[in-house]
């Protein structure tokens, strides 16, 4: 399946280069020009018949820009999710893609969360937790707090710090 979306795409062929030939693509210079211009965090999610396959991402920019960004985080959630094997190459064609481009990230409180429309990141100390938002399953506030905390490997009492964000989502339907 092939998307018109260009960050989608972006990320597929990223992907599909680097576990077909172990070979990193340079952004492609048909890309609009903001991928080129604009530097925010992105996180790319992988689904396989509906179920998450692969999911990484970066909450503040890391490359010189966001299509470096989501060239770099595509291979990576293809590749490093401890929770899931390489992607092979027999398992592209199955691949539904996911890209999120985040607002930079603000403090808030409890009240000032919705998970429907707003990400959540979690810290104490160096330990941190992210959770994206509108998930399917993640309807209330408290379950998105409860999963972050886990995530950060804190006690759902435990007091932190709160940051919510945006994100721009480009997916395939």
């Amino acid at each position: 399946m092939r998307s018109p979306d260009p960050y989608v795409e972006l990320a597929r062929r990223a992907i599909e280069a680097w576990v077909r030939e172990g070979r990193r693509i340079p952004p492609p210079p048909d890309l609009p020009a903001e991928l080129f211009t604009r530097r925010a965090g992105a996180f790319v999610s992988l689904k396989k018949q509906g179920l998450l396959r692969g999911c990484i991402g970066t909450y503040l920019p890391t490359e010189e820009n966001l299509a470096q960004e989501i060239i770099e985080n595509a291979i990576r959630a293809a590749t490093e999710d401890p929770r899931f094997p390489p992607v092979r190459p027999e398992e592209l064609p199955h691949l539904s893609i996911t890209v999120d481009v985040l607002s930079p990230p603000e403090p808030c409180t409890v009240e000032d969360l919705d998970p429907k429309r707003y990400g959540v990141i979690v810290e104490k100390g160096w330990r941190r937790g992210l959770l994206l938002p509108d998930l399917p399953g993640v309807d209330t506030v408290e379950e998105q707090l409860r999963i972050a905390k886990m995530k950060a490997g804190l006690s759902p009492d435990e007091p932190c710090e709160i940051y919510r964000f945006t994100v721009e989502r480009h997916g395939e339907k």
